[in-house]
């Protein structure tokens, strides 16, 4: 009898044994299923809500209060410099009645204006989705999304062709910081006051680094945000860079415009014919003119 009651108590003791030990498996598995789902909780939120004191609060505020400011602020003040110029200082003039001489090419126009019209349609789909509140968002400013992507496809392989077409007459010179400090001379009435410079002027030079180089970035980060295929966090960061590059851009093309509009007169239809009057060249490009030429010029 007592040897049974022994046998018995060992069994039920592994019994239970056995049942603290399944109890405690069960406990351990629980807490391991809450784990993952915690862990698969975090991995979702940060996919969809990212880092939101790093990134998520300084993207807020710019979007909120600072880009829609500077923009407004570079569409105002950047025009109205150039009304003051105009009527202060005027335009430069040249004669267009002597001889004239092949700068552009066929090839080169069709590079030029083809990047030429598809960035100008990137601007200003651009603002509009800027600004879309004040144009009432919905379908209007909808359709100027979808017409941006477009654009940026067909100005990104037309933007290399053109730093590779003028990559070698693009290079800064020594002379061009002194170009710079004076302005070109642009501030002054008299032609014979125009900084020497080559087949194209620093200010030029400028435009073309930042439109080509700055467009392969805004192309690159517009992608990503277009198409949503990116981190969160990764795409604040392109939305960043994107408008803050797209302001220097802006204000790049601004200068661009008015110089070919206005401040040259005849400028513009160089690129149209691909030829400027001899009298031009002399003065503006008088380094290019001597480089062709042969002859001394006004600077």
């Amino acid at each position: 009898m007592r040897r049974l009651f022994c046998v018995l108590t060992v069994f039920f003791l592994f019994l239970a044994s056995l049942g603290f030990s399944a109890e405690k498996s069960s406990a351990v598995k629980s807490l391991h299923i809450q784990t993952n789902y915690v862990d698969i909780y975090k991995d979702i939120s940060n996919g969809y809500v990212g880092n939101w004191q790093k990134y998520g609060q300084t993207f807020e505020n710019l979007q909120k209060n600072y880009f829609k400011t500077i923009y407004l602020s570079i569409l105002v003040a950047i025009p109205l410099i150039f009304i003051l110029h105009y009527l202060l200082i005027g335009p430069k003039k040249f004669s267009h009645e002597g001889k004239k001489i092949l700068i552009f090419t066929v090839l080169n126009r069709i590079i030029h204006w083809t990047a030429a019209l598809s960035f100008l349609t990137l601007v200003i789909t651009g603002l509009i989705m800027v600004f879309g509140k004040y144009f009432g968002g919905g379908s209007f400013v909808r359709f100027f999304r979808y017409l941006h992507f477009p654009a940026a496809v067909v100005f990104t392989p037309f933007g290399f062709f053109m730093f590779l077409m003028w990559l070698k007459d693009m290079i800064f010179a020594p002379g061009d910081i002194t170009w710079f400090l004076k302005f070109g001379g642009y501030l002054s009435r008299k032609n014979e006051n125009i900084m020497p410079v080559g087949k194209f002027n620093p200010g030029q030079k400028s435009w073309f680094w930042l439109a080509t180089l700055g467009g392969f970035v805004m192309a690159y980060t517009g992608y990503y945000m277009y198409s949503f295929s990116d981190f969160t966090d990764n795409l604040r960061i392109y939305a960043m860079i994107h408008n803050i590059l797209g302001m220097a851009l802006l204000v790049m093309f601004l200068v661009h415009l008015y110089m070919s509009l206005f401040a040259i007169k005849g400028s513009l239809n160089s690129m149209l014919t691909g030829f400027k009057s001899e009298d031009e060249i002399r003065v503006m490009h008088c380094r290019f003119y001597k480089k062709i030429s042969g002859k001394d010029c006004v600077n």
